[in-house]
């Protein structure tokens, strides 16, 4: 590996050297990943999510409880245009989310501060998954967690209690990528 030369070499991408590294990461992607969305109702945090998941590949999007659709005018502030890119329905309740991503093949990994909880870099992360998010004020339901496959939580240790769920939802997808690609 050689080291860069002076600060004025360096350059930011252009589009089209985005689009050729983008699609050789996508190359070296294999695994599926799922994203359910329980009860998240700040239009800002669903058009967040959304854009992580058009971002980080997400397959499908599926919402739980009342979270708010992307469809809702005020996601797309912060989705920019990618409600498009990644397909995502209603699938009721918890429950009836969690049998829907199950139908799919998908394994369930709830993000969550919970007494089971795996360090999310020691969480089975691995093959085709789908991580759930719960809604700002109180997380994943008890009935979501317990249709769960796995809880994981992000390790912090500042003296905050916990991320914001659109921050939380995209860490997770990058290090479910990350442990993938670094295989």
């Amino acid at each position: 590996m050689t080291t860069p030369g002076p600060a004025q070499e360096r350059r930011q991408l252009r589009p089209t050297d985005v689009k050729r590294l983008n699609r050789d990461w996508r190359r070296r992607t294999g695994a599926r990943l799922g994203l359910l969305v329980e009860s998240v109702t700040q239009p800002f945090n669903v058009g967040s999510i959304v854009r992580s998941a058009a971002v980080f590949g997400v397959e499908h999007l599926w919402l739980a409880g009342n979270t708010t659709p992307p469809t809702h005018r005020n996601v797309a502030k912060t989705a920019l245009g990618t409600e498009r890119l990644v397909p995502w329905e209603h699938a009721g309740t918890a429950a009836e989310a969690a049998a829907a991503v199950r139908k799919e093949g998908l394994r369930l990994i709830a993000v969550e501060l919970t007494t089971d909880a795996l360090p999310l870099h020691e969480a089975p992360l691995g093959g085709d998954v789908c991580l759930a998010v719960g809604g700002e004020d109180h997380g994943c339901s008890p009935a979501l967690l317990a249709a769960a496959d796995a809880v994981t939580y992000i390790p912090q240790i500042g003296r905050v209690g916990s991320l914001n769920v659109a921050v939380a939802a995209a860490v997770a997808l990058a290090e479910a990528r990350r442990r993938e690609w670094s295989t």
